[in-house]
């Protein structure tokens, strides 16, 4: 699968089959997110891959998300930025949360280029989580991922938002490609 074709056929899935996932699948997924940008090649991401149904029943209980309970796999990011911080000081935690972002969505499309699907979860008690699964204190939770074969044909909705409501040009508000604009436009080619 080409990427542009992954990032459009990628949607959250909530909804999933018993059909089993092999491990080496996830394993993937999961390199994936390791091949993401870094700042000062810096990888402060770690995985926590939850298979057993106690456990999952936990996650999805403290997330308040029942459906989680469901998946095959669940995989919990989760992030530690002293490193960043040392050297890049305020901007470390940003930058922290930047890559794990970009971590997740490689994870997202690959999962999706396999034929999974996944959903990326930010509401839950990170306090009850962390407890439960012996997570240090000065780790965060970015993102708790479940994981399995969705047990409908997805259907992926339309485009979330024209591009032209989201791109401005040259300054704030200004919507209109400003005359005379350097650049070629590309669709000329």
């Amino acid at each position: 699968m080409k990427t542009h074709e992954a990032i459009n056929k990628r949607t959250s899935v909530r909804d999933f089959s018993n059909k089993n996932v092999k491990f080496g699948q996830v394993m993937e997924a999961i390199d994936a997110a390791n091949q993401a940008p870094f700042a000062g090649n810096i990888n402060n991401l770690k995985f926590i891959i939850i298979n057993e149904k106690e456990n999952k029943n936990y996650i999805a209980e403290f997330s308040q998300q029942y459906w989680i309970n469901e998946s095959q796999w669940i995989v919990i990011v989760c992030s530690e930025s002293k490193r960043l911080e040392q050297l890049y000081q305020d901007k470390g935690d940003i930058y922290g949360k930047q890559q794990a972002g970009a971590a997740i969505q490689n994870m997202l499309l690959s999962l999706t280029d396999q034929g999974l699907g996944a959903c990326w979860v930010g509401s839950f008690s990170e306090h009850e989580i962390k407890s439960k699964f012996k997570i240090p204190d000065e780790w965060k939770i970015e993102a708790i991922i479940p994981i399995g074969y969705a047990k409908n044909k997805i259907q992926k909705k339309n485009r979330k938002n024209e591009l032209e409501t989201k791109v401005f040009w040259e300054k704030w508000n200004q919507k209109n490609r400003p005359l005379g604009y350097p650049h070629k436009d590309p669709s000329t080619n």
